[in-house]
């Protein structure tokens, strides 16, 4: 019948209307801000930086490498490299990023940074509430005010957080194997090479 979705969406709409009356589930807004309905896990706002451990300059994730600063479509991403490097959260020298900055106000939440990052290090925020009365410097988001912890991101994304946390333990556990491996193998070459004798000097013939 013609019109019939209308109808149904009517219907649908008279009844959270009346039953809102006698039934709190029946309502379908709250009083913002005095109460707040919780965001669902596969919100997506903004992007922020991930850190390990407490530092969050020491555990920054980011390494850097400008993918994301590439990929961006609207090109809210500005990074800097540094000239030298520091050790990570895990004690490997890296490259950091001396400055990263996005600008809030030109950000579309695309989350294209998110999926070309190659060290699981910018991922997506569920803070909504960034209204400021300086549209310009006020909306430009350094790396200090970026930079978030891993405890954050299992608070808002518990889910995906702990598959990232899987994939990145595996990754270290296979990349230690290898390092092991390695250091046996030239181990076992050394004390190979030791122990062959070394050889004698050819005797001189008589009268030479």
């Amino acid at each position: 019948m013609l019109g019939e979705g209308i109808l149904k969406g009517l219907g649908e709409t008279a009844k959270n209307f009346a039953g809102s009356f006698v039934s709190k589930e029946r309502m379908t807004t709250v009083q913002y801000p005095e109460e707040r309905i919780a965001p669902i896990e596969n919100t997506r706002d903004f992007p922020f930086l991930v850190y390990d451990g407490n530092d969050a300059m020491a555990g920054l994730r980011c390494v850097a490498c400008q993918i994301c600063e590439k990929e961006c479509p609207p090109k809210c991403i500005y990074i800097v490299k540094s000239t030298d490097k520091k050790p990570d959260f895990v004690g490997k020298m890296q490259i950091y990023p001396a400055r990263f900055d996005i600008d809030i106000s030109v950000c579309m939440s695309c989350q294209i940074c998110v999926e070309v990052c190659p060290f699981e290090a910018i991922k997506m925020d569920t803070e909504f509430e960034l209204s400021t009365t300086d549209r310009f410097g006020g909306l430009l988001y350094d790396r200090e005010e970026l930079s978030k912890s891993n405890e954050h991101y299992h608070k808002i994304h518990p889910t995906e957080a702990a598959e990232v946390d899987a994939r990145l333990a595996e990754e270290k556990a296979k990349a230690e194997a290898k390092a092991k491996a390695a250091a046996e193998a030239a181990a076992a070459k050394t004390a190979a090479a030791a122990a062959v004798p070394p050889k004698e000097a050819p005797a001189k013939e008589p009268g030479a």
